[in-house]
């Protein structure tokens, strides 16, 4: 399960990158490559990580730590920058993202600061701690709770760029938009300038991705240009 797949530009330098997690509640899906996301200039890494029940939190966190770091380490081999490496994913891989961002111990074991990532852009990610790792402990779906398993948890001033995109509140899974709605305020609470929040009107939580990904790569191209022209 613990493997990634590599789509990168060929004859290009200092390409973004970006990790993609899959979505599927924790318990199911596989990795995919988003057609949308193709042929654009930049690398995808689409990752595979281990799945509830088989493992229990944070077993699945730090499978996607392991793939986030493995793309630091060696996206230059292929023509990559490590600087515009960007995180996302939909739903429950939009909360894996989360997770390796705002709480930097799992990539500090790799030795590898989290507020490297380049952004975080979730599409409709859990903020709260996420309902499967609440089921794991008994807990039951509509109990909401915001532990070390919860990306609000880690809320911090000096956090990454995050684009937090949702469906429409009236057609999302359960407090999906919420969540994210509490997680934008509260980092603006924090001194967090750079997190904004996007509510898709019309969309449900299956389909958000399709006004999510031409959003992704807007977000991508001006971050990735704005780090460019930083450079010494």
């Amino acid at each position: 399960m613990c493997v990634l797949d590599l789509y990168y530009p060929e004859g290009k330098k200092d390409f973004a990158t970006i990790v993609w997690f899959h979505g599927g509640g924790i318990t199911g899906g596989r990795r995919d490559l988003p057609e949308p996301l193709k042929n654009k200039g930049y690398a995808i890494a689409t990752v595979e990580y281990r799945l509830s029940p088989h493992v229990k939190a944070p077993a699945y966190i730090e499978d996607a730590a392991a793939a986030v770091a493995w793309v630091f380490q060696n996206i230059h081999r292929y023509g990559g920058s490590d600087k515009l490496i960007f995180l996302s994913g939909h739903s429950a891989g939009g909360y894996l993202a989360s997770m390796v961002t705002m709480n930097k111990a799992y990539l500090s074991k790799y030795n590898i600061d989290a507020n490297r990532i380049a952004a975080l852009i979730p599409f409709s990610g859990q903020a709260i701690t996420h309902f499967t790792i609440r089921q794991e402990r008994g807990v039951d779906a509509l109990q909401p709770l915001i532990d070390s398993m919860a990306p609000l948890y880690y809320v911090r001033k000096d956090a990454p760029p995050i684009a937090l995109i949702t469906g429409d509140r009236e057609l999302e899974l359960l407090g999906r938009y919420e969540e994210n709605a509490y997680w934008h305020r509260m980092m603006q609470l924090a001194g967090h300038t750079r997190t904004k929040l996007y509510e898709l009107d019309g969309y449900d939580h299956g389909n958000m991705p399709e006004g999510a990904y031409a959003l992704l790569l807007k977000i991508i191209r001006e971050r990735s240009k704005e780090i460019f022209e930083a450079k010494p």
